[in-house]
């Protein structure tokens, strides 16, 4: 019980650490014609980081998430098995709805690498 207290505390500091930098000023103020003269060539290494890092946790969640939820409909379904039709909609609803949520992400990474190249 110790254990998943401090990995719930130390993955709650990692994720505010994240956040704490994403949204971190840079040194001088963001506007669209320094971006201009700049280019988006020197952030081109950072977007392409973060949309491979933003897909691969959205492929590695979704994946979680339908193992998930299949494994409880099939624990279902063999604790029951005349439950079988009314287990399998719900559950292949969730299916898609998990399913959209990495296809999100795919077309954020998508327009993120799109922007820079």
């Amino acid at each position: 019980m110790k254990t998943k207290n401090i990995i719930s505390f130390l993955s709650f500091l990692l994720v505010m650490g994240i956040s704490a930098i994403a949204f971190a000023q840079p040194e001088a103020a963001f506007n669209a014609q320094e971006v201009t003269a700049r280019g988006l060539a020197d952030d081109f290494g950072l977007i392409a980081l973060a949309a491979g890092l933003g897909i691969g946790v959205a492929a590695l969640g979704g994946g979680i998430g339908q193992g998930r939820a299949a494994a409880a409909a099939l624990d279902g379904i063999a604790r029951n098995p005349g439950a079988a039709g009314q287990i399998r909609g719900p559950m292949i609803l969730g299916l898609a709805l998990i399913e959209s949520l990495v296809i999100y992400a795919l077309i954020i990474s998508l327009l993120l690498v799109l922007k820079v190249g």
